[in-house]
C-alpha cells in the first residue's frame, strides 16, 4: 500500500499543476477579451448614415441615434429618392447651417458632415436654393485653365464654410475612358480622358478645399469611368474595359498631396479580384490601394445601399467583406430606400462579427485609429466653430 502513495501524490500534483495552468490560460483569455471588446459607441465612428429631416431636435430619431451609437457621421442630401422630392435635408443656407450647427451640437465626437458637391449635374447645393452656381468637372477640364478651376472651386469651397459642411465626396478622379458610361462621363463627372489632366486639376480642387480646413475624398476607387452599367442599379463588371492608367491620378495626388481619404467603387473586376467587388476586395483595398500605392489614411465605402452591394451580397455578408477588405467607415446614405432602424442594424452586424471571429480586433482598432487621427487633423476644427 505504502509503497502506491507516492505515484498516486504525483498523479494529484501534476493534476493540480495542470488545472492551475488551465485556470491561469482562461483568466488570460477573459482579460484579453475584455480588453478587445468594443461598445456600440466606438462602432457607432465606423458607421456614416442618411436621415430624413431639415431640423432636428432631441426627439428625433436621428438625434437618438447619435446619443445611443455616437454616430461618425452623416451624408446630407437636398432630393429624397424614396420619396421622389426636394427638401430632405438641405432647403437653403441659413436652413442648413443650423442643421449642421444642431448635429454638431448633439454629437459627443466631432461628426462628419459630408455632401456629394462635385459640380453641375451631381450638386446638393444648388443655385435655386440660394448657392453659388457650379460647372462640371467636365466643363473645367475642357476650359483647361487652372484659374477658371480654381476660382469655380474656391466659391464652392468657402460655400461649405459658411453652411457648416465639413466633408465633400468629391473630386471624382474617375478618368472619362467610357463617354457614354450612364454614371460618369454622361454625366459630365470626370475632368478629361487624359489621367493626367484629371489628377492636376483634382489637385486644384483638392487646394481650395484644404484652404478652407474641408475633407476631400477621392473616388471611386479603383476606377468608375470605363464602366458600362450604374452600380446604383446592379453588378457593374470593368474586367473588359478597365485600365491600369485609371490608377494613374492616385498614385500622382498620393505622391503630390495629402490625401486624408478615399472611397470605393462597387465595381467588379475579375483581374484586381475574381471574386469580390472593390468595396468587398481585399485585394483591391488592402492590396492595391495600400500596400501598393501606400495610402495610409481612410477608406469610405460608396453608399452600401447601392444595388451592386445590397442586392448581391446582404447586409450581414457586406460588412464583413468590406471591413475586412480595409474599409474603415461603411456609408448607409439610406436614400435610395430609406431604413429607420439602418444604425442599428450596421452595428449589431459588426459586434456579432467580432464575437464569432469574423473581424478581428486588430481590424477594428486599425480603422477606429485612422478615423480618430482624420478627425483630429481635419473635422475637429470646423465643428468647433459651430459650437
Amino acid at each position: 500500500m505504502i509503497k502506491n502513495i507516492r505515484p498516486i501524490l504525483l498523479l494529484i500534483t501534476l493534476s493540480l499543476v495542470t488545472l492551475a495552468s488551465c485556470q491561469k490560460e482562461q483568466n488570460k483569455e477573459t482579460e484579453e477579451a475584455a480588453t478587445t471588446s468594443f461598445t456600440d459607441k466606438q462602432l457607432g465612428q465606423m458607421i456614416v448614415v442618411g436621415f430624413r429631416g431639415t431640423e432636428i431636435n432631441k426627439e428625433s430619431a436621428i438625434v437618438q441615434d447619435i446619443k445611443k451609437y455616437n454616430l461618425g457621421g452623416f451624408v446630407l442630401f437636398d432630393y429624397d429618392v424614396e420619396q421622389k422630392q426636394y427638401g430632405r435635408n438641405i432647403t437653403d443656407p441659413d436652413q442648413l447651417l443650423q442643421l449642421s450647427s444642431a448635429l454638431v451640437g448633439y454629437s459627443s465626437t466631432p461628426p462628419i458632415i459630408a455632401i456629394d458637391q462635385e459640380g453641375g449635374r451631381v450638386a446638393r447645393l444648388k443655385e435655386r436654393q440660394g448657392f453659388p452656381k457650379t460647372v462640371s468637372a467636365q466643363y473645367l477640364g475642357e476650359v483647361d485653365n487652372e484659374d477658371t478651376t480654381r476660382a469655380y472651386i474656391r466659391t464652392m469651397a468657402q460655400e461649405f464654410m459658411v453652411v457648416g459642411v465639413n466633408t465633400n465626396f468629391a473630386p471624382v478622379v474617375d478618368v472619362n475612358t467610357n463617354p457614354d458610361n450612364p454614371v460618369i462621363g454622361s454625366l459630365g463627372r470626370s475632368f478629361s480622358s487624359d489621367p493626367n489632366k484629371v489628377a492636376e486639376h483634382a489637385g486644384y480642387f483638392i487646394d481650395e478645399f484644404d484652404t478652407e480646413g474641408v475633407l476631400t475624398v477621392l473616388k471611386h476607387f479603383p476606377g468608375h469611368g470605363s464602366s458600362n452599367e450604374d452600380s446604383h442599379l446592379g453588378v457593374t463588371d470593368v474586367t473588359n474595359t478597365w485600365d491600369e492608367s485609371e490608377l494613374i491620378p492616385y498614385k500622382k495626388l498620393f505622391r503630390e498631396k495629402e490625401i486624408h481619404a478615399v472611397m470605393t467603387a462597387h465595381i467588379f473586376n475579375a483581374n484586381i479580384d475574381s471574386v469580390w467587388p472593390a468595396t468587398l476586395s481585399s485585394n483591391t483595398i488592402n492590396g492595391l490601394l495600400r500596400d501598393s500605392l501606400g495610402f495610409e489614411g481612410v477608406v469610405f465605402s460608396d453608399d452600401m445601399q447601392m444595388k451592386a452591394i445590397a442586392d448581391e451580397y446582404g447586409l450581414e455578408t457586406s460588412i464583413e467583406q468590406a471591413l475586412n477588405a480595409g474599409v474603415d467607415i461603411l456609408i448607409f446614405g439610406n436614400n435610395l430606400e430609406f431604413d429607420p432602424n439602418i444604425a442599428e442594424k450596421a452595428i449589431n452586424a459588426i459586434q456579432k462579427l467580432i464575437a464569432d471571429g469574423r473581424v478581428s480586433t486588430e481590424t477594428i482598432e486599425q480603422a477606429l485609429a485612422r478615423i480618430d487621427k482624420l478627425k483630429q487633423d481635419v473635422i475637429a476644427e470646423l465643428c468647433t466653430c459651430l459650437n
